[in-house]
């Protein structure tokens, strides 16, 4: 009977230099996409998809990471004394179980194949799912939920993946498809922003713990990181499966100014308390732009 995947690895080591100056003093996964940070958004989804072990991959700096997920006494007190039950159950799913969750420093940036390593000994021979919280997704159904109930059907290594411009191909790892099924296909090989297809993978991964015996024996690869992508594609070397899958939903790449911007736009819009009044503000905006030109 195949494992089931109760496990997530989060690597949030990196130092967010692209929203500098803000990322100074506060981690990049707390900053917020309307009222709750990104690494709120992260494990929601690994919640929906069953995982009950969170590991976080950490580096120095990342204080407030570990804060966020602790209850806060004095603050709930106050809110209790309030009557603001409300906001009171919006903190409950802030708070994680002690056991739950546990976190492990990188103490050198040697890229995600190295933070994936770093977690082997909390991974053991299970399955497990990484989550890269930069990359949020909007779905009906989680994108890992998706990528789990594939998964127990297939079993093998699964990449999350969707289809890209080829101006914005040279940005991504890009799969070389075997066989196309539809929602899955069978990849051949993982190459960097090249031609075999328009088909990217993105931060969302079920992996076999070979992966990480893979990843014991790696070297360091392109931009002097150990990468895992080349642990996942020693897997199609020895004729394991591996698969992308193309999730239903719409992805933002949080990892850069203008995604997160689209971000909080697209789930401020999605909000009843803030459809209207961003809606009429950006038909406002818009109008003045056009009438400028």
């Amino acid at each position: 009977m195949r494992k089931k995947v109760t496990k997530a690895i989060f690597p949030v080591a990196g130092l967010g230099t692209r929203f500098l100056p803000a990322t100074k003093s506060v981690p990049k996964e707390i900053m917020t996409l309307v009222d709750r940070p990104l690494i709120q958004y992260a494990i929601d989804e690994a919640r929906a998809a069953g995982i009950k072990e969170f590991i976080f991959v950490t580096s120095r700096g990342k204080g407030a990471l570990e804060d966020y997920f602790d209850t806060a006494p004095q603050l709930e007190a106050e809110l209790r004394k309030k009557g603001k039950d409300d906001l009171l159950d919006i903190l409950k799913n802030t708070n994680m179980d002690s056991g739950a969750i546990a976190y492990i420093r990188q103490h050198k940036a040697m890229g995600l194949g190295h933070a994936v390593w770093c977690a082997r000994r909390l991974i053991g021979n299970e399955p497990f799912a990484v989550i890269l919280p930069d990359d949020v997704i909007a779905a009906e159904k989680t994108c890992l939920q998706q990528m789990v109930e594939a998964y127990e059907e297939t079993g093998g290594n699964i990449v999350a993946s969707m289809e890209v411009s080829p101006e914005k191909a040279s940005s991504y790892g890009i799969l070389d498809i075997k066989e196309d099924m539809g929602s899955m296909v069978a990849v051949r090989g993982m190459v960097k922003g090249t031609e075999p297809s328009n088909i990217a993978v993105i931060g969302r991964y079920i992996l076999t713990p070979r992966v990480l015996s893979n990843l014991n024996k790696m070297k360091v690869g392109a931009g002097g990181e150990i990468q895992l992508t080349d642990a996942i594609a020693a897997e199609i070397e020895a004729e394991r499966p591996v698969y992308g899958y193309r999730f239903r939903g719409q992805r933002f790449d949080c990892g850069s100014k203008a995604g997160f911007l689209q971000a909080t736009v697209s789930f401020a819009l999605a909000r009843e308390d803030l459809r209207d009044e961003l809606a009429a503000f950006l038909h406002t905006v818009t109008a003045e732009q056009k009438a400028a030109q």
